[in-house]
């Protein structure tokens, strides 16, 4: 079993409060949630309104498919114009670690 992770940091564009940073990021969450059926949230900065870091989990048997559907969500986060990515964290575990 392979367990693919990745944790993005966003810097948000014209967002003044923590209610407009809601708006931004949820919309993306979910978009990586209904495309790519994998875990994702907001997993830090939740108090600050121009920053985001959002984490993004999934799991399968074939470590092809997990490096591919990484690569995608990274894509989609990268193409969001409402966002900058500032640094992307990937990581791949499997039974053994």
């Amino acid at each position: 079993m392979y367990v693919g992770t990745l944790s993005f940091d966003l810097l948000l564009g014209d967002v003044h409060s923590l209610k407009e940073k809601r708006s931004v990021v949820r919309p993306i969450v979910a978009e990586l949630q209904r495309k790519f059926s994998v875990s994702a949230a907001e997993v830090g900065d939740q108090d600050l309104h121009r920053r985001a870091l959002l984490g993004v989990a999934l799991v399968s048997g074939d470590p092809g498919f997990v490096s591919d559907v990484l690569d995608r969500c990274e894509r989609l986060v990268a193409a969001r114009p409402e966002v900058e990515l500032l640094s992307v964290r990937r990581r791949l575990h499997t039974d053994e670690d």
